[in-house]
């Protein structure tokens, strides 16, 4: 049985930083290309960042880039999301997610969410 649990989220602040973390199990972990989702109320879960099985390729949305980092370690079935310099627009819920294509919207295997609140 494929899992994946996301940890770090909470209230952060304007300015701050959070990281999420993702663990895996249940798959092949190196197989995998991995991505960070997020959803806010009433709009639609949206990529953030994605990250290539070896970690060689990143891609991140428009509205992150420069202030959020996504990372892996396969040896510890782990993928992260450094988050910097929060706006209250990073406020939503964060979902991982894994998939064998390296997409931004098609993955096989999702993780719960968790919240993250930026405060101003």
């Amino acid at each position: 049985q494929v899992r994946l649990v996301e940890s770090g989220g909470g209230l952060g602040q304007a300015g701050g930083s959070l990281r999420l973390s993702c663990a895996a199990s249940g798959l092949i972990f190196s197989y995998y290309n991995m991505a960070w989702f997020r959803q806010a109320p009433g709009k639609e879960r949206d990529i953030v960042a994605r990250i290539s099985r070896s970690g060689t390729s990143v891609d991140y949305a428009d509205s992150v880039k420069g202030r959020f980092t996504i990372s892996r370690d396969n040896a510890a079935n782990m993928v992260y999301l450094q988050m910097n310099s929060l706006k209250p627009d990073d406020t939503a819920v964060y979902y991982c997610a894994a998939g064998r294509a390296f997409t931004t919207t098609v993955y096989d295997y999702w993780g719960q969410g968790i919240q993250v609140t930026v405060s101003s």
